[in-house]
């Protein structure tokens, strides 16, 4: 089977989510002997033809020049290279902006798509923009032939809106079993003696609500907030809001794994807030690592997390357990979701559920 790949800025992942997914599985299927190729964005770093067994077809993509328009003319390249290619299937992830070139796809090719989360409610756009989003969505649906969600919230969304069904295949996670505690050294904590989230600077991951509560809490724990909060409004804001909290720590991007890991590992409280997408690779990753999960009240995260979590939906709910909980009161919590990682989450398994069901969407095509 020849299986191309596209929608993501490609691989080795610099980037995001689907570009992580999208190099375990594109190497896992050129392990196991498949043809498989990878759209790689002519901005990437990695200039190669091949990485580890996988091809990559490197298309121009102008966004370093005309911003994010360009990811529309990236995506139109990607799909008329696709249109001689003769794959058997077509693995489109996400829909923003490839939707408009949706009468151009290979025609021969069967086309299964990954319909990410609920863009057009994020705040950060525009009402023009969420409204095309919105729009968009509509158009993966009607120009794929199958289609996953990532969660369950996504697949009900996609059942009661459009009447569509789609396969459930979650994000992966490996579970983290080496921690390593001279890290804390760097950032200047103790173990299990600080809180924390990791999440971009959105109003929809609720970093107000969190901290918020963070401020109104008697207890003075440090809190490390991890993210770049230097590259929007939101994140000045946040920062300039909170600049008297001394024990609340904007800590900025941090990209080395294995400190995250071992962050995410020795933290007493570990805060969430996404609301709006499908299953976070982040909150999947702080169940590997053993932390101890304060969510957001909604059914993306609900879904997976199920009673192994608390939840919260304001900042007095954020307060109350700053407060009240403790790590070692709950352990069988993490244990459970530590566990849920290994028996339905690891790579191998997720792989494994996506070249299952490309394999069925071939034969029934």
């Amino acid at each position: 089977m020849k299986i191309g790949i596209l929608g993501t800025r490609g691989i080795p992942n610099h980037y995001g989510g689907f570009e992580q997914f999208t190099e375990f599985f594109a190497v896992y299927l050129a392990k196991k002997g498949y043809d498989v190729y990878v759209y790689n964005s002519s901005n990437h770093k990695y200039k190669e033809a091949t990485f580890k067994g996988v091809k990559l077809i490197h298309c121009y993509d102008p966004e370093h020049k005309v911003g994010t328009f360009g990811q529309f003319i990236y995506d139109y390249n990607c799909i008329m290279d696709s249109r001689k290619r003769d794959f058997d299937v077509l693995l489109q992830l996400g829909y923003t902006s490839n939707t408009i070139w949706h009468r151009l796809l290979p025609k021969k090719s069967v086309i299964v798509s990954n319909m990410d989360g609920l863009e057009w409610k994020r705040t950060k756009y525009s009402p023009p923009v969420q409204k095309f989003l919105k729009y968009a969505e509509k158009l993966a649906i009607k120009s794929s032939d199958f289609l996953i969600s990532d969660s369950i919230g996504i697949q009900n969304y996609l059942l009661k809106e459009y009447k569509a069904k789609s396969e459930y295949i979650a994000y992966g996670a490996e579970p983290f079993k080496s921690p390593d505690i001279s890290v804390l050294e760097h950032y200047n904590v103790e173990k299990f003696n600080y809180n924390m989230l990791i999440a971009r600077f959105e109003p929809e991951n609720n970093l107000e609500v969190i901290l918020d509560g963070a401020a109104l809490a008697k207890t003075k724990t440090p809190f490390l907030v991890v993210g770049k909060h230097d590259v929007n409004k939101f994140g000045s804001y946040l920062k300039n809001k909170f600049k008297d909290c001394e024990h609340i720590r904007f800590m900025g991007g941090i990209y080395n794994l294995e400190h995250l890991n071992s962050l995410r590992y020795f933290s007493k409280l570990y805060f969430h807030g996404h609301s709006v997408g499908g299953t976070n690779p982040s909150l999947l990753e702080a169940m590997a690592s053993n932390a101890f999960i304060i969510a957001h009240n909604n059914e993306f995260t609900k879904s997976i997390l199920q009673e192994n979590a608390f939840y919260f939906d304001d900042k007095n709910d954020v307060k109350e357990v700053i407060d009240n909980l403790k790590k070692e009161d709950y352990l069988d919590k993490i244990e459970n979701l530590f566990q849920k990682i290994e028996n339905e989450f690891t790579w191998d398994i997720i792989n494994k559920k996506y070249l299952d069901f490309l394999h069925e969407c071939a034969k029934k095509n």
